[in-house]
């Protein structure tokens, strides 16, 4: 609950004044930065803080038991995609065993919904990431179909600003004076913001009635060469002359281009324009 979107999520569903909300979080600075601010922010809002692992079954289970929420966030992942190809004991155990964990105690103590956060890196996966949350999705979508809690999954692309991702490592190779580093000159990334992001998860859970996939309608996607062009210009340089771009190479389990959809998923329109 303390990361790029799990903090966001808090600060909007406090907006929406709910009765009381859970945190879960294993990092302890995490959860220190967003207690601060939503006691600042939502002074009259019970918040329950948690600093555990969702892996922990043992504690998971006492706080769903003791707090009884209606609603399930779960957006606790691993997510850096070259680390997790050397290290896919703990990319299953966090991204697979730890979805298992809290969607059995969503089931075990009444939970209404649960919503799954997971990524286009689940479509059609090339490295342990992708397979980890495709595994989650399908775990997920398969307990909908034998349970009374609702199972809804929301599928982002690449979230634009949080940690580890491309923008934020641009600005500290601008600071240092370049290069900025990119795989492929032709590689593409969908990208959302964190603020959209967390919309789209707040609708699916409204108009979610388990077992769906939700997915942002992104637009276009988007060259990290350009990308990486448009930022030194930001910068008031000029790419190529006073910042170079070095392409690297494609990284073990990297994708080209991304995709939204399998092939056998059926499409259906949303009443939100995105």
């Amino acid at each position: 609950g303390g990361g790029s979107i799990g903090s966001e999520l808090c600060r909007q569903v406090m907006a929406l004044e709910p009765a009381s909300i859970a945190i879960v979080e294993n990092s302890e600075f995490n959860l220190y930065r967003i207690e601060q601010e939503l006691l600042k922010n939502f002074p009259g809002i019970p918040v329950e803080l948690s600093l555990i692992s969702v892996t922990d079954e043992i504690a998971i289970n006492h706080l769903f038991r003791r707090f009884q929420p209606e609603i399930v966030f779960h957006a606790a992942a691993y997510k850096h995609v070259p680390m997790l190809q050397h290290q896919v004991r703990v990319a299953v155990f966090n991204n697979v065993i730890g979805t298992q964990v809290v969607a059995k105690a969503s089931v075990t103590f009444g939970a209404e919904k649960f919503i799954l956060i997971s990524t286009d890196k689940a479509v059609n996966p090339t490295n342990i990431m992708g397979t980890t949350k495709r595994v989650a999705e399908i775990y997920c979508q398969n307990l909908n179909a034998r349970v009374k809690t609702q199972f809804i999954t929301v599928r982002f692309g690449n979230v634009l600003g949080s940690a580890g991702s491309v923008v934020p490592l641009f600005q500290k190779q601008l600071q240092e004076g370049g290069p900025l580093t990119v795989t492929h000159p032709d590689m593409q990334r969908y990208f959302m913001t964190i603020p959209e992001a967390c919309q789209l998860i707040l609708q699916a859970m409204v108009n979610g009635e388990g077992g769906e996939i939700f997915v942002l309608d992104m637009g276009e996607p988007v060259k990290i060469s350009y990308l990486a062009e448009q930022m030194i210009r930001l910068a008031g340089k000029e790419p190529g002359r006073d910042i170079m771009i070095e392409y690297t190479g494609l990284r073990p389990g990297e994708k080209m281009y991304e995709e939204l959809f399998h092939e056998t998923e059926q499409l259906t329109s949303t009443k939100h324009e995105k």
